[in-house]
Order: structure tokens, then sequence, then C-alpha cells
């Protein structure tokens, strides 16, 4: 039968009337509500809207973004780990920032993204950037969000609505980042240079356990929590540790190991705890970006060290001049760098690993990967 003009018999009719019905029903199950939270590498704009030393609400990027190229203020060429990911989820559209203009409505939708530039784990995190929004705010801005899904849905309704959202939690390598600069100063610590790296994970396990307790009180059921990825193989690290070309900061890169092996074990703890009623997953990024750098040639790229936009050296600024001419500041091939800019993986880097957390095995995302998470039952 030629689908394209099908005969208007009265039990094609019906037939057709019944699975659209059926259609209808199963659609919204299929889709799935993505609740982000995070730092620059999942900040879908929120720090534009803030007096900030870090946006990227300005050309180069955003250059690959659909579908114009537009800077959004995102810190990469196009879509973070987040918007690969929760496409792949069907998460339509992507889920806008929250300071956005009439961003609410979008809660009951395809969810809100409360992401922010600069922000950490610990409140004090980023101060160096004037305005930015730490986890624990973030978690307060969804507790905003979710008293506007009870007043459209009511209590009942949200609470079930919430039971199938996913919330994306990528956060801790700006504590990282403070931690290792001797020029950075961190209240909380006072003269945080004194604390030993292992007390310093356990601090961040500490306070980010808080944290996702409290969004669980909050509702969330489905969770992901994504490491910290090989920040001694950033170019940023790499120049002010003063490491040659080809080669990652041991140092740095040890004591992300040491946190990511500890934040492996509490999430497993999370799990035998608040489970089967909730299921958090860690996400393992840090092995992922590892095999890119050192293998970068494999999955089709041509470099692994520079920035493909700004200097490889301070001020690092990934920023179109007055004279408009990208070539001075960006790369002629941004899909053969891994690394956008000084901080930032590319959003080629970003699909490969994206696909490894949709689609990978235990090693890489565990208990189970994100397509896997997508339909899980509670």
């Amino acid at each position: 039968m030629d689908i394209r003009n099908p005969p208007l018999s009265l039990p094609f009719l019906v037939s057709t009337l019944i699975m659209t019905m059926i259609n209808l029903q199963i659609l919204p199950c299929l889709s799935t509500t993505s609740f982000v939270f995070g730092d620059s590498l999942v900040d879908a704009g929120n720090n534009n809207y803030l007096v900030s030393l870090s946006r990227a609400d300005f050309p180069p990027n955003g250059i690959d973004f659909p579908p114009n190229g537009r800077p959004t203020g995102r810190f990469t060429n196009g879509r973070t780990i987040a918007d690969i990911v929760g496409e792949g989820l069907g998460v339509k559209p992507f889920p806008p920032p929250y300071f956005a203009p009439n961003a609410e409505p979008n809660a009951v939708q395809s969810g809100l993204n409360y992401a922010s530039g600069a922000s950490g784990i610990l409140d004090e995190t980023g101060s160096l950037f004037i305005g930015r929004v730490p986890l624990r705010q973030q978690i307060s801005n969804f507790e905003q969000s979710r008293r506007h899904m009870v007043n459209v849905m009511g209590e009942r309704n949200t609470s079930k609505f919430l039971k199938e959202a996913i919330f994306s939690v990528t956060i801790g390598a700006n504590d990282v980042l403070n931690y290792i600069q001797p020029l950075i100063h961190i209240p909380f610590f006072h003269d945080h240079h004194t604390v030993s790296p292992s007390i310093f994970q356990d601090i961040l396990i500490s306070n980010l356990t808080t944290h996702l307790k409290r969004l669980h009180g909050l509702g969330g059921r489905k969770f992901v929590i994504v490491d910290v990825g090989p920040l001694g193989c950033i170019p940023f690290v790499r120049a002010i540790k003063f490491v040659p070309k080809g080669k990652c900061s041991a140092e740095v890169n040890a004591l992300i190991r040491g946190y990511n092996s500890k934040l492996k074990a509490e999430i497993h703890r999370l799990n035998t705890e608040i489970g089967p009623k909730a299921i958090f997953v860690y996400a393992n990024t840090y092995d992922v970006f590892i095999q890119i750098i050192f293998n970068y040639r494999y999955f089709g790229f041509e470099n692994s060290d520079d920035p493909c936009c700004g200097g490889y050296v301070p001020p690092f600024l990934c920023r179109l001049g007055n004279n408009g001419n990208m070539s001075s500041v960006m790369c002629n091939d941004r899909g053969k760098y891994v690394f956008w800019d000084a901080y930032h993986p590319s959003e080629a880097t970003n699909l490969i690993i994206s696909e490894k957390l949709l689609y990978g095995d235990k090693i890489v995302v565990s208990p189970m990967n994100l397509s896997q998470l997508h339909g899980y039952k509670l």
C-alpha cells in the first residue's frame, strides 16, 4: 500500500485514529526531562545574567552551535556534554538557563539548566571571578523551580514527574583548580595550602554528598554524577605548571584520581543507603578523556596540546578582537582539536565523551549507562 495515498476507508480511518491516540499516550513517556547542575563544562548561559569575569557570551564561542552559530554563553564552540547527552535521551529543546527570561515553564517540559561557570562544590570556589552560582545556590534555584511545578501540577504529580527526570551534576573541577593555584586564597581553608590533598578530597566529598541528599529530598531520583577530568592535561594547568607538550601534570592528575576514587565509593554507598528508591550513576569521564588525549589521532584529532581558540599561556583569552579576524584567535579546523580553549573541550571531544556516557560499559558508567538509566523503572 502506498502510504503517501492511503485508501480513505472507514477501517483505515478508525485504525489511524487508534494509532494516533496510542502515539499521543506513548510519546510523553519517551521524552526526558533534564535538570542540569554544574560549572562551565555544562553552563548553558546562566553567567550571561551575572556580573562575572567568567562569561562566554561573545564570539567565537558558539560558532558551531545550532542553528546559526551564535554565542549562547556555552564555554565551547558548539554543544556541551549536557546538550549532547540530552539529545541522545530525547530532551527537546535544550533546557534553557535558569536565569533566562520566561524560562520557568520549561521546568515541566524539557527541564532547566542551573549550571554556572567558575562555580564549585564549595561556596567560596571561583570568588576571583566575582559572579557565579555555587552548587548550594543552584539547588536553591531548583527548589524555587519546584515550587512552580507544584503550582502547575500539584505536589503528587510533581513528585511523579521528578521521579522520571534525570538530574546531572558536573562539578568539582574549579575546586581543584583553586586548590592547586598558589595565588588563589579560599577563605574556607584559611591557609588552604596547609590542607593535605586527602583532607581536601574528603571535604569535597562530604559537601557534595550533602548537596546530593538535598536534591534527593526535593524529589530527585535518577542522578548522574560526573567525576573530575584530567585537569593536569588542560592547556591552562600545563602552562602554569610548566609542563611540556605531550605531557600532563602528574601531581594534579594524582590529586584528581584520588578524589574520583573516593567519589565512586561514595556513589556506591549512596546507592546502598538510599536505593532502590533512587539511583546514582557514576560517570567516569577522566579515563575517557585521558584516552582521547593520548590516542588523539585514533579519534580523528590532529592536536591534543593546544587550545583551538585563545592562548596557551596567560591571559588565555578566547575572544574575537575589534578587527573581527577569526584566524587571529582561532584554529582553522575546530573538529581536529581536543581543546576548544585553555580550559574546555571542543564539541568534537564532547561528542566522543557523550557517546561513552550514553552507551558505554560499567568501566565508564556504573551501575548502568545513561541510555539504560533513561528507561530504568524505580
